[in-house]
Order: structure tokens, then C-alpha cells, then sequence
């Protein structure tokens, strides 16, 4: 039988969370994407905290104009200012078991420009 398409993100996001993790020098950058919002945040793996997060949800970022794909760039760009606030430059990339394109892709890019280096 085959697997959901939800069933088959997990397995993939599992694949890629044996390889990828945080800590407190290198945050993990982890993406969750529903149909109509984008999330992000940097997660220190070894304490098991969350150091910073953004989501199209923020005030700033919701009252905004633009595609979905716009707003993803702007949560890439807020989730690297607060890092970059919190003493934070290089991280490692979690795409979360999405493909990188479309609105995973524009969020790394935000946070590209930004000013993190992956």
C-alpha cells in the first residue's frame, strides 16, 4: 500500500533529523510549512530549547502584502535578525521533509540575505 503524502514527509524528515542537528554555536533552522502559514525557528538540540522563532503569523509579517512566497522571505529575514541579535551567524538547515523550493527555498534565501551563513 502506499504511503500518504504525510506518511511520506515524516519518513524523509526523519531521514534528514539522523543526519542534522543543533546545537548552541550551530542552531538548527527548522521549517514548518502549512497550506496557508510558514514557520521558523533555531533549535539548540542539546538543550532542547528553542533560541529564536519567526512566522508569517508576527504582526509585521501578516499585515504585509505579497504572495506566500513574499512572505517566507520576510520570516527568513526576521528569524535572522533575531539570530544575528542573539550572537548567532552560522547555522545547519532543517527543511522539515519538504522539498527545498518554492516557499522553504524563499525562506532560506530571506535568511541568506539576512545575513546567515548554512
Amino acid at each position: 500500500m502506499a504511503l500518504s503524502k504525510y506518511e511520506r514527509r515524516i519518513r524523509i524528515k526523519n531521514r534528514i533529523r539522523k543526519i542534522v542537528s543543533g546545537t548552541e554555536t550551530r542552531p538548527r533552522l527548522s521549517v514548518f510549512r502549512s497550506n496557508k502559514e510558514i514557520y521558523a525557528q533555531l533549535v539548540d538540540d542539546v538543550t532542547g530549547k528553542t533560541i529564536s522563532a519567526a512566522s508569517s503569523r508576527d504582526k509585521d509579517i501578516s499585515s504585509a502584502k505579497g504572495s506566500k512566497s513574499e512572505k517566507a522571505t520576510l520570516v527568513g529575514k526576521a528569524v535572522a535578525e533575531k539570530a544575528l541579535k542573539a550572537g548567532i551567524d552560522t547555522i545547519s538547515f532543517d527543511r522539515g521533509g519538504y522539498l527545498y523550493h518554492g516557499r522553504v527555498k524563499s525562506l532560506a534565501e530571506g535568511a541568506r540575505e539576512a545575513g546567515l551563513k548554512f
